[in-house]
């Protein structure tokens, strides 16, 4: 094999570390380095001198180690053989990363477990050049991105679940809101990653998460949002309001459930109750919650009714007498008046007791302002 007189790497897209084909050699060869390489001369596996960008002949000053291990006696031309390794240390920006399985977090506000999904890009340069050479590349003649990806791939991921969740979950990040927090998640996760390709002489630089988020057809995603509609709910209306909004719908819902056995008619033909199982499923409501308060009462005695779940009145005490007359059933509605601490049947107030229904004084015709 002819004697190498120049001994030099052009560099090629995605490759990080290149062999050079030969490895007999002369002393008073040229050496080129281009920049953003670093040349290794390398004997019986020892890495024995380095190079960076620039042109060298190669002299007994300029590679002393390698000079001591071969230990030739002969002139400027002897001959000797060793390996050169060109490794490439510019930066690679456009590596794409992504998790191939869900990531469970448990949202920190609403509490409920969502399975997310991350994906993003990272950069990376070669910042221990003879670490990298040892640790990665042994014996191939050439390393190249893909392989590389490779080699981080299980471990890029594992870091990350772990290190998003930890952030996510530290900082108190709703996962409906994490798309405002990308960047400073994605900060926090490049200085966590760091040590870990440090190790292999490899700095990432540049990583960017594009996108967290929950599958649209998940079951968890429908639960969270509609946690954060109740919770919105709740600040605009209030607490009591609240309380009082979901008695009356837990109301309506047993109205139309067990409704066709009531009678009675109040105000444009509205029904009064329907059995006595739905009085009970409206004291049950309602008595649970003390902190109901209805509207405000004027100076005459005023008379509240809660009438197929919904507050009706204000109502006199005859026109209250009145419907009496068409139906006793009026007496098992739940009834409010100034200075009640909460709802109660009808049936409990002394002054309809002992009513005689049949003496009262035949109802009025029906119209807006009376009762039928």
């Amino acid at each position: 094999m002819a004697i190498i007189d120049i001994v030099k790497y052009e560099q090629q897209e995605g490759v990080i570390v290149h062999k050079f084909p030969s490895c007999d050699l002369r002393w008073g060869t040229q050496l080129v380095v281009y920049p953003g390489q670093i040349a290794f001369f390398v004997k019986g596996g020892k890495v024995c001198d380095k190079f960076t960008d620039g042109t060298y002949t190669l002299k007994t000053k300029n590679i002393p180690l390698l000079n001591k291990i071969i230990n030739i006696p002969f002139g400027n031309d002897s001959p000797f053989q060793a390996d050169v390794w060109f490794v490439n240390t510019l930066q690679r920006l456009s590596l794409k990363w992504g998790t191939e399985t869900p990531i469970q977090l448990e949202d920190p506000k609403y509490e409920i477990i969502v399975p997310v999904r991350a994906y993003g890009q990272y950069g990376f340069c070669i910042s221990n050049a003879e670490l990298f050479l040892s640790s990665f590349v042994g014996n191939m003649p050439h390393f190249d991105e893909q392989q590389l990806q490779s080699y981080f791939r299980g471990l890029l991921l594992m870091k990350l679940t772990d290190i998003i969740a930890k952030k996510i979950i530290s900082d108190k990040i709703p996962v409906l809101e994490i798309l405002t927090h990308l960047q400073e998640i994605s900060t926090y996760c490049e200085n966590e990653l760091k040590p870990y390709f440090a190790d292999y002489g490899v700095e990432i630089i540049l990583f960017n998460i594009i996108s967290i988020n929950i599958p649209e057809n998940d079951v968890s995603l429908a639960e969270i949002k509609k946690a954060k509609n109740l919770s919105a709910r709740l600040k605009i209306t209030g607490k009591e309001n609240y309380s009082l909004e979901r008695s009356f719908d837990v109301m309506d819902k047993v109205a139309e459930n067990e409704s066709g056995t009531g009678a009675a008619f109040i105000n444009a033909g509205l029904g009064l109750g329907t059995s006595l199982n739905i009085g009970k499923h409206i004291s049950e409501q309602l008595l649970s919650n003390s902190e109901i308060t209805p509207p405000p009462i004027p100076s005459a005695i005023s008379y509240y009714l809660v009438v197929n779940g919904k507050q009706e009145g204000p109502y006199t005490e005859q026109e209250i007498r009145n419907a009496l007359t068409k139906d006793s059933y009026v007496l098992k509605l739940l009834a409010w008046k100034r200075g009640m601490p909460d709802w109660q049947p009808l049936s409990t107030f002394q002054e309809f007791v002992d009513t005689d229904t049949k003496n009262c004084p035949p109802p009025f015709h029906n119209n807006k302002n009376n009762i039928l």
